[in-house]
């Protein structure tokens, strides 16, 4: 559970930067090399290399080296974890809400009927606000 966690962790750190979502993006149409992936970002190449370095040790990339070119490649594993992590948290809200609702709605019905039944038969003829207290 807890190294599960830190995948966790560390995967949305990875994805809590746009320079490397963007990265990852570039990685969905095939694996490039570490200088393609920085060329349409405006960065140097050492600060590509760091973010690639991130993305590696989250998972979300992996790396090979080709002679002198470092390739990579998107792994799509972790994403998939944070996608379930994500659907259990919305289903659990989602039910909240839903029973929130049931709960509204039948106590809206009944808070309704109490309230128009306790008015008093002429509230509307004396001027005042059936609701409101006097403080005269």
């Amino acid at each position: 559970m807890l190294n599960y966690v830190a995948d966790l962790d560390s995967v949305f750190h990875a994805l809590a930067d746009p320079g490397r979502r963007l990265m990852l993006e570039r990685l969905d149409q095939g694996p490039t090399s570490v200088s393609e992936l920085g060329k349409s970002l405006p960065m140097s190449l050492a600060a590509v290399v760091q973010h690639v370095q991130i993305l590696e040790a989250s998972g979300l990339v992996r790396t090979q080296k080709r002679g002198r070119t470092r390739m990579c490649s998107l792994n799509p594993a972790p994403l998939r974890s944070a996608e379930r992590w994500i659907s259990e948290r919305r289903a659990f809200v989602e039910r909240r809400l839903d029973r929130l609702g049931q709960y509204l709605a039948e106590h809206t019905e009944t808070t309704e009927t109490i309230v128009t039944s306790d008015l008093p038969t002429n509230a509307g003829q004396s001027g005042l606000h059936p609701l409101k207290e006097e403080n005269s």
